[in-house]
């Protein structure tokens, strides 16, 4: 399987740094610990206000992309599994189905801190945003 990043790392004397385009994770793959397949990601949400990579879209369920439902799920929540070029979503893939999702054509207003705050707290996290 062919690496996806761009650019060589860097050492930064804890680990290597890895910076890639957000463009190169679309239709990656997300799994649970279980290795339920999750969906993929759809799309990277950017807070352009600071910078912050706010949420993953996720599309799930359907046949052959038709009636796939999307979901926001925090940053905070994916793991990248390198080597694999996948992400870990640690959680039951009920957690998932159970999710506030949306349609494909009807988007939710993201910056929307109400709206967020019931995606962070379905999840568990923490909101970006209260660092």
């Amino acid at each position: 399987m062919a690496t996806k990043a761009q650019g060589n790392g860097s050492h930064t004397g804890t680990g290597t740094r890895r910076i890639v385009s957000a463009g190169t994770m679309s239709g990656d793959s997300v799994r649970n610990l279980s290795g339920d397949d999750l969906g993929k990601v759809q799309e990277i949400m950017l807070d352009v206000n600071d910078g912050s990579i706010a949420y993953a879209v996720l599309s799930f369920g359907g046949f052959l992309g038709m009636g796939d439902k999307l979901f926001a799920v925090p940053w905070k929540a994916l793991t990248l599994v390198q080597d694999e070029e996948h992400f870990l979503l640690d959680v039951d893939k009920k957690l998932l189905e159970d999710a506030p999702g949306f349609d494909k054509d009807k988007w939710p207003d993201f910056s929307d801190q109400k709206w967020g705050q019931g995606i962070q707290d379905h999840y568990g996290k923490t909101p970006y945003w209260n660092r």
